[in-house]
């Protein structure tokens, strides 16, 4: 009798698809239509890999920011995911988000390694805690798809949130939620920062011209 193969793990699963992504352009949909409904937090931490390191690529965080946001949402409400058809069809550089996303799956084997199931259950199961966590996560999306991506951090910051929350609700591990939390507290002071420092930078400026 043979034994069953052992589950591939979430950074085998995320590495398939990424070296299995068309050479040149790929869309969206070919993303979401292979996860499916039972693999929307899978499909969220791999989209999450590309904003964990410093690089820009013009228009991905609108789509993938988007795509994890809409995510959230379908949970809290316990629906199917709806894309819009222009998220879902536009055409994405895989030549560059390739490298981009092996280069970030590194932050996935890390924490495969520490996250542990049902540790602090009270953080990542039950009713109460579902609602809250898919709201900070729909909360953690919206700073992601903020106008700030000419600013650095601005979004590795809910990126990291985002993957921590991830692995936490896929997991059920409480301590990953927590750190989520955590990324995400720090992604609203920093902006808080940039606004108000931007807003009194103006305020200078206005003075110094009047």
């Amino acid at each position: 009798m043979t034994d069953k193969a052992a589950p591939q793990s979430l950074g085998n699963q995320m590495e398939d698809i990424i070296q299995n992504l068309p050479e040149d352009k790929f869309r969206l949909s070919e993303i979401t239509d292979r996860f499916g409904a039972q693999g929307l937090l899978l499909m969220s931490a791999l989209l999450t890999l590309v904003f964990l390191i410093p690089v820009s690529i013009p228009g991905v965080s609108t789509v993938f920011g988007a795509a994890i946001l809409l995510v959230g949402i379908s949970r809290l409400f316990n629906r199917p995911m709806w894309l819009p058809q222009k998220v879902r069809e536009r055409p994405l550089p895989a030549d560059k988000l390739r490298p981009a996303l092996m280069r970030g799956l590194t932050w996935v084997r890390r924490l495969e390694k520490v996250s542990r199931a049902h540790r602090l259950a009270a953080l990542a199961e039950g009713r109460v805690a579902d609602i809250f966590n898919n709201l900070v996560f729909i909360l953690a999306a919206l700073l992601l798809m903020a106008p700030f991506g000419f600013i650095p951090f601005s979004n590795t910051v809910p990126g990291i949130a985002l993957l921590f929350y991830a692995i936490g609700l896929l997991q059920r591990d409480g301590v990953a939620i927590l750190f989520g939390h955590l990324a995400n507290i720090a992604a609203i002071v920093y902006f808080g920062v940039l606004i108000g420092g931007g807003g009194f930078a103006v305020k200078e400026l206005m003075e110094r011209m009047g």
